[in-house]
């Protein structure tokens, strides 16, 4: 059997599965005991006991033909029964009882099964009967204790059992949030991490969560670590490289004009390579996430391209408020979609989405695009795709969605592809959860 019909009305949270399962069968078994509890004990106590009561008032009947010589008897002092004569026009013509009387229906049923005269039974509240009966020479009443027929205060046992199951369960609920309370602090600890925030976490709790907590600060570390050692190792390359360009940047200019200018373009292309090649080894990992306009930092960017006499438009700005971003790592993913987009296109346009749970910056271009099985490939570090990017058309070494990815990740978001229904080109999604 499969219960995926269920899984949408479930709680999502850990708290609240936690919560479920603790209460589920506290309710369960009080439903169970409340059943059998009614079953065998109210309905057999009430029978018996109206059994009993019965057989007194067909004693009583058969005493006297009338309500005054039944009432006078020493048989009814005893019994503490009071018999009167009710008129036949007086008597009601069904029982009654509460609602909520489950008992009284056991005192109604079992009196009309035993008492061939009776006409009706009238249970006002949880102190008296009244029995309404056909007698020789008229109506008779009688009444007496209602404890006579069924168990006195019978909702105590009901009372003490949720009183002390919620009781059991508050107490059970403070200590399964304690247990619970590591658990959530390794989930906020390692979902900043994703974002590329570093917070405090030391292990504490239960033994499968400590070797959980300190499985994670060990993997935490060499993360970082293996970040570090490629940012310093990219960037000592990148250093030293930078020593014999200048030197023969020094020995282009002692050349004449026609031999040098081709030369100094190779020499400018090394250096922005060397410069891609920085930026994909800082990655995303540089400054602090602070609360940033999204809409303010991309209508900042567009400006600089239009500046710039780029074919760029920022079309749509849906939303409002701050996200914890950084904003060079946001910045750079952002001009290096843009730059790609004007370079293998006309024209590009730009929109930012803001919604209470995500933000959306959006790139789309009138270019090649590029096919849905190249995609993948495409986000991977030095990837070059002939078909759907050009190389004549810029000298890049495939770092640009590679850096925007590397920066969406950072962010705890991803870099989406597709196909741009406006403009016909690439359409690049950065979506970041808030």
């Amino acid at each position: 059997m499969t219960f995926h019909w269920l899984k949408p009305y479930l709680p999502r949270s850990l708290y609240g599965r936690a919560i479920l399962i603790l209460l589920l069968p506290v309710i369960t078994l009080m439903l169970v005991v409340s059943v059998v509890f009614i079953q065998r004990h109210f309905e057999g106590v009430t029978t018996q006991m109206t059994r009993s009561t019965s057989r007194e008032v067909q004693v009583l009947l058969e005493a006297g033909p009338t309500a005054r010589v039944i009432d006078a008897t020493r048989m009814a002092r005893v019994l503490q029964i009071s018999v009167e004569d009710v008129p036949q026009a007086g008597q009601p013509q069904s029982s009654t009882r509460r609602w909520y009387d489950f008992t009284g229906a056991v005192v109604i049923r079992e009196f009309t099964a035993l008492l061939p005269s009776l006409r009706a039974v009238d249970l006002p509240d949880d102190k008296i009967v009244h029995l309404y009966l056909q007698g020789e020479q008229g109506g008779l009443r009688m009444s007496f204790d209602r404890r006579r027929v069924s168990a006195s205060n019978p909702h105590q046992l009901f009372v003490y059992m949720v009183f002390f199951a919620v009781v059991m369960t508050v107490i059970a609920y403070f200590y399964l949030r304690n247990q619970l309370r590591p658990i959530t602090r390794l989930a906020r600890a390692a979902e900043a991490f994703g974002r590329g925030r570093h917070v405090e976490y030391k292990p504490a709790g239960s033994v499968e969560v400590r070797a959980a907590g300190s499985a994670f600060v060990d993997m935490r570390a060499r993360i970082e670590r293996q970040i570090e050692q490629r940012t310093l190792m990219l960037s000592g390359v990148s250093h030293d490289l930078r020593t014999p360009i200048t030197r023969l940047k020094l020995a282009l200019s002692m050349l004449d004009d026609a031999d040098r200018a081709p030369l100094e373009q190779d020499v400018s292309d090394m250096e922005r390579l060397i410069n891609e090649f920085l930026a994909f080894a800082r990655g995303a990992q540089e400054g602090e996430p602070e609360p940033t306009d999204p809409i303010a930092l991309v209508r900042d960017i567009v400006e600089g391209f239009a500046r710039e006499e780029r074919q760029v438009r920022l079309i749509l700005t849906e939303g409002e408020g701050r996200v914890a971003l950084r904003p060079g790592g946001i910045r750079r993913a952002v001009e290096n979609l843009i730059g790609n987009a004007v370079r293998y296109g006309s024209r590009a346009e730009v929109s930012v989405l803001m919604t209470g749970r995500s933000l959306r910056i959006r790139v789309e271009d009138d270019g090649p695009g590029i096919a849905q099985k190249d995609r993948e490939q495409a986000l991977k570090p030095f990837a070059r795709l002939d078909p759907a990017r050009n190389q004549n058309s810029g000298t890049g070494v495939g770092l640009g969605l590679a850096i925007a990815m590397d920066i969406a990740r950072a962010h705890g978001g991803t870099l989406r592809l597709g196909e741009s229904e406006r403009l016909g080109g690439l359409q690049a999604d950065i979506v970041i959860g808030r």
